[in-house]
């Protein structure tokens, strides 16, 4: 048996993320959350093949979710229960708002994420 602890990458007020390299396909992140507090508030152009769509498995928790295409001003929302799996297309603006304490898997990296986080 091999027994490994994650890594924290990094935590604030909302909660905690690690990051992890999955040997099959690569890094990904454990996103912790806590109720009351909101994720998201931006978008992808999809420059990355992780956010095209980005993949966001919530595991546990309940959230609202709230989407719109960077084109429009519609305002979409759902609210999810874990386990269910998001598929976010590239230019669509989304948060996240956690109804309770929540915890996801994001289907890439940290500095995926960062090369394809864009903000309105």
């Amino acid at each position: 048996m091999k027994i490994t602890p994650f890594e924290l990458a990094g935590s604030d007020e909302r909660g905690y993320t690690c990051e992890y390299l999955h040997e099959r396909s690569g890094k990904q992140l454990i996103v912790y959350r806590k109720a009351g507090t909101v994720s998201g508030r931006h978008y992808h152009k999809g420059i990355s093949a992780t956010k095209n769509p980005e993949i966001f498995i919530i595991l546990h928790g309940d959230c609202k979710v709230n989407w719109h295409h960077i084109d429009e001003t519609e305002m979409h929302t759902a609210k999810v229960s874990g386990p269910v799996k998001l598929e976010v297309p590239p230019d669509v603006w989304h948060e996240l708002v956690m109804e309770t304490d929540c915890c996801c898997l994001e289907l890439n990296s940290l500095e995926e994420h960062k090369a394809d986080t864009f903000y309105l």
